[in-house]
């Protein structure tokens, strides 16, 4: 700004500078043409008396003067001239000088040349005889004038600048220098420097109040934003016409898990998946995409949209949504429907095999109840799987009705192993309950399911000659429920499956013993239920050991 004034004020005094010498020249010269004319008709009104007495001889004896004398007899012819010949000279009655001083006893006319660039004055008067006497004198003309004022002009016009540049420099800072002291972050009008500031700082003022508000209503903006991005369980990122990650939150990172930080970086430098990278390939290139993507041994799901504005791609939003696990309970429930076809598929054909044979009159009269107890056999085998199917789901969806009581947990064990008595005396297995008394909530029904489903299997897969033992332990916070047997165990890579429905680890050994392949899912999804947990252990020919570890305060 200071630069602006300084130029600004050299301009205008440089400019006033020389209209000033200008106007001084222009009034100056008519000036000095007047006052010309004043002292030649001086000169003539005192050569003239003098010449009237002794003629010709007094103007010879004056010499060459400053001016030039002239003097015309009454035919115009010249007698005298101080600068010239007068037998050489032409005729003067034609001049207007002359004519007008035979008038009217003086006369005056100024003639310029254009050659010399000078103006002559010339001054007549008439003489008593008759004659007139003319006087002459020359004058530069303003444009000469100019020029022979041009060097002293010029150094005035230097000095006159430097003065000027100096007055112009200081002032301009001084000026200034309140200017560039306000704050314009908190301008206070009454301590305007000027003025005419005052207006311009309430301006300032009124337009930071507003500015802070509206910092203040896009920070809140942001932190809202931001807080519900980062709950988000989704990952959303925001990314610019090129790729560039504008903006991102916790979740997109940890789907992503990129080597370097998100901001700043193009979203092509952070990963390589194929999927992930076509599906931004076709928002860029308009296409909303929706598509399974692969990232990390997780399955997400992205959504991609383009951004417009006035029919300009500005960007893309990008949301991840990890899926993962729906993905797994969809492949589940796919071999879930396939197996429980299977599972009800069998007892149902053989029904239907023994009922059409039955019906064909092929069968002896008494073979009859033999039949009839394969029929009956499967019905029930069928009713079992069907009440598994129904327990299972209701479990599933937490749909369960019953409300949990306090339960004695040895008392469960008991009586379910009462009820396998027959059959691990037909096994030949030895059952023992041991543990302390100890109190659980629970849903009875159940309970009993969860404690039977891992007895009963304790049973079915152990030798002959083996045992199976139910323990009770408790301690300050937990109440534990173990089922060891000695029987033929399960190998390592089986211990992540077991619990799967119709998951069996011997599938010709499970169908020579039976059961529906979905009691230790219901245990899983019981023990879940519960708030438990469930461990698992076990090796071939060692044995399994299982424990259900119940909370003591689980709430429901």
């Amino acid at each position: 700004m200071s630069k602006r004034i300084f130029k600004t004020m050299m301009t205008v005094t440089l400019t006033t500078l020389l209209v000033c010498m200008a106007l001084f020249i222009a009034i100056l010269f008519p000036y000095f043409e007047t006052q010309l004319s004043d002292e030649l008709r001086n000169e003539l009104e005192y050569l003239a008396p003098n010449v009237e007495r002794d003629g010709l001889d007094y103007l010879e004896r004056l010499g060459d003067g400053q001016n030039r004398l002239t003097l015309i007899d009454t035919d115009g012819t010249v007698l005298f001239d101080s600068d010239a010949d007068p037998a050489q000279m032409e005729n003067h009655a034609d001049r207007p000088e002359v004519i007008q001083a035979i008038a009217e006893g003086t006369g005056e006319s100024s003639r310029y040349s254009e050659t010399l660039a000078k103006k002559t004055i010339n001054c007549a008067m008439l003489l008593d005889n008759g004659q007139v006497l003319r006087i002459s004198s020359t004058q530069y003309s303003s444009m000469a004038l100019l020029a022979s004022l041009t060097p002293s002009l010029l150094l005035v016009l230097i000095f006159a600048a430097l003065v000027a540049v100096t007055i112009a420099y200081k002032l301009s800072h001084r000026l200034t220098r309140p200017l560039n002291e306000i704050d314009l972050e908190h301008p206070q009008v009454n301590q305007a420097p000027y003025d005419e500031l005052k207006p311009l700082l309430r301006r300032l003022h009124h337009q930071n109040r507003r500015i802070r508000e509206q910092i203040q209503q896009l920070q809140a903006q942001k932190r809202q934003f931001t807080a519900i991005t980062d709950n988000m369980r989704e990952g959303f990122l925001v990314l610019d016409a090129d790729g560039l990650v504008l903006s991102y939150n916790s979740s997109a990172t940890r789907l992503l898990q990129p080597e370097k930080p998100l901001d700043g970086h193009n979203i092509r430098e952070l990963t390589d998946e194929p999927d992930f990278l076509e599906s931004l390939h076709g928002a860029q290139e308009g296409e909303h995409v929706e598509s399974l993507v692969p990232l990390h041994g997780r399955i997400c799901q992205l959504f991609a949209n383009p951004v417009y504005q006035e029919s300009t791609l500005t960007g893309i939003v990008l949301v991840l949504l990890d899926v993962t696990e729906q993905q797994e309970r969809e492949g589940l429930r796919r071999e879930f429907s396939a197996n429980v076809s299977h599972e009800l598929k069998t007892p149902l054909t053989s029904i239907a095999g023994i009922a059409e044979i039955m019906k064909s009159g092929m069968i002896a009269p008494a073979d009859v109840p033999h039949f009839a107890g394969k029929i009956y056999d499967e019905s029930q085998r069928l009713i079992q799987l069907v009440r598994d199917i129904i327990r299972i789901s209701q479990l599933d969806e937490n749909n369960i009705h019953d409300t949990p009581v306090p339960v004695q947990l040895k008392e469960c064990a008991a009586r379910n192993l009462g009820l396998l008595e027959s059959a691990a005396d037909a096994a030949d297995v030895t059952l023992r309950l041991e543990g302390e008394e100890a109190v659980i909530h629970a849903v009875p029904a159940i309970l009993d399911e969860m404690v039977y489903n891992l007895c009963e299997n304790a049973v079915k897969y152990n030798r002959p000659g083996g045992s199976v033992t139910v323990t009770v332990r408790t301690d300050p916070s937990h109440v534990t429920l173990e089922v060891a047997d000695t029987g033929i165990g399960i190998a390592p890579e089986h211990h992540s499956r077991v619990f799967e429905r119709f998951y069996r680890v011997d599938k010709s050994h499970s169908k020579e013993i039976g059961g529906t392949g979905l009691g230790l899912s219901i245990v899983k999804h019981g023990a879940a239920f519960h708030h438990a947990q469930v461990e698992l252990e076990s090796a071939p020919d060692k044995g399994t050991t299982v424990r259900i570890i119940f909370p003591k305060n689980a709430s429901f």
